[in-house]
């Protein structure tokens, strides 16, 4: 396929999931809620996840956001439904080094669709749009104090 088919095929898909995004609303009960936005632009979220034995049950946004940062929240929510906390912080960890550009060797086929972001590397102005849902993602999973949730629950689970 052509590059300019291939790039075209891409702006699709993130216009897709902006304009019909997936796990957009809120839940009926969420185990972590969190509120980031983005001063740069004025990109707003609200991300709410619920924790059903060890895994992503469900999980929803909301919020005002430009077509990088909707689009990225709902690859976001499809790709970590059922995954277990510390899965999910390494997919933030993964795709905060794809879209940083910092190791481009790691493997972005567990970022399922969002690994089609790769490409917003190019526009640092908008990578604060790309990575605001992975790091609201990543604040809901993490405790005050600094311990990831998949650390809590296995404490618990002992």
């Amino acid at each position: 396929m052509a590059l300019s088919k291939l790039d075209n095929l891409y702006r699709q898909v993130i216009l897709d999931h902006s304009a019909h995004p997936h796990h957009h609303g809120h839940l009926a009960q969420a185990t972590s809620e969190i509120e980031l936005r983005n001063p740069t632009c004025g990109d707003v979220l609200q991300l709410e996840v619920a924790l059903t034995d060890g895994k992503i049950s469900d999980i929803a946004f909301s919020g005002d956001g430009c077509t990088i940062s909707q689009a990225s929240a709902s690859m976001m929510t499809d790709a970590v439904m059922g995954k277990t906390p510390a899965e999910a912080e390494q997919m933030v960890q993964v795709f905060s080094e794809m879209i940083i550009g910092d190791k481009p060797n790691v493997d972005l086929d567990v970022l399922g669709d969002a690994s089609i972001l790769k490409g917003v590397a190019q526009f640092p102005a908008r990578i604060k749009c790309a990575t605001l849902a992975w790091k609201a993602l990543n604040n809901a999973l993490t405790g005050e104090d600094g311990k990831g949730m998949a650390q809590l629950l296995s404490q618990h689970e002992d």
